[in-house]
């Protein structure tokens, strides 16, 4: 699998400066993690199998009604955006799906259920009605996968088999960045961000006809993403 170290070796390649003296790993760096902020997003808009997880069972104590990243117990850390969210008795592992509402109804206030029924997604927070007795809560979820910012004492550290397809990606975008805000060379930029779009869609293929059982081609690519200054 690749480290930053090596896809910042192949921008440097693309900018005909294989030894680095311009484009050094400091230099880079904050380009690539530029570029996966931005693949995590495309991800996550065209939900992507490998964003799709399901929580571990959440004990909530009877009485709550927020459930929140600093609460306990605490949401997970990777979590972008709820899908479904499910309810058992405590213990009970019989799960039915909640109901979404934009707000608690009123009516709820100051009243105790045996399951929540409904729950509201505000600030960040899982909002849901108290309930008399201990709840179990599951999630189905889209999750962050690439862990930023690479720092640099992470430079050479392996970054994972989640990496194993993207490498090629991560090198044309991360140079298309580096062409037009180190070298300032906007034909150049043009032309990397049309390999990193082609280098996308051979990455996404894979996933999206898994998921969508056909062996038809999609293109989920925003205009950015257009190549530029290639005919």
């Amino acid at each position: 699998m690749p480290s930053p170290a090596e896809i910042i070796d192949m921008v440097a390649s693309l900018q005909n400066d294989s030894a680095q003296t311009r484009y050094t790993d400091d230099a880079c760096l904050p380009y690539l993690n530029m570029a996966l902020d931005e693949l995590q997003e495309i991800f996550e808009e065209n939900n992507i199998p490998v964003t799709n997880e399901k929580s571990s069972v959440l004990v909530i104590p009877a009485g709550t009604t927020v459930i929140a990243f600093d609460t306990v117990p605490a949401l997970p850390e990777d979590l972008i955006e709820i899908q479904k969210l499910w309810e058992s008795s405590n213990g009970g592992d019989n799960w039915t799906p909640m109901n979404k509402v934009d707000f608690i109804p009123n009516y709820l206030t100051g009243v105790q259920l045996a399951l929540f029924g409904v729950w509201a997604w505000m600030d960040n927070e899982i909002h849901v009605p108290a309930a008399t007795g201990d709840v179990d809560l599951k999630l189905d979820y889209i999750k962050s996968i690439f862990p930023t910012p690479i720092l640099m004492e992470n430079i050479d550290q392996d970054l994972g088999v989640k990496f194993k397809n993207i490498k090629t990606y991560l090198g044309y975008a991360t140079a298309a960045l580096c062409s037009m805000f180190i070298g300032e060379n906007e034909t150049r930029a043009g032309a990397l961000n049309g390999l990193a779009q082609v280098a996308l869609e051979r990455a996404l293929n894979i996933p999206t006809k898994g998921a969508q059982a056909i062996m038809t081609r999609r293109r989920p690519f925003r205009a950015s993403y257009k190549m530029r200054g290639v005919r």
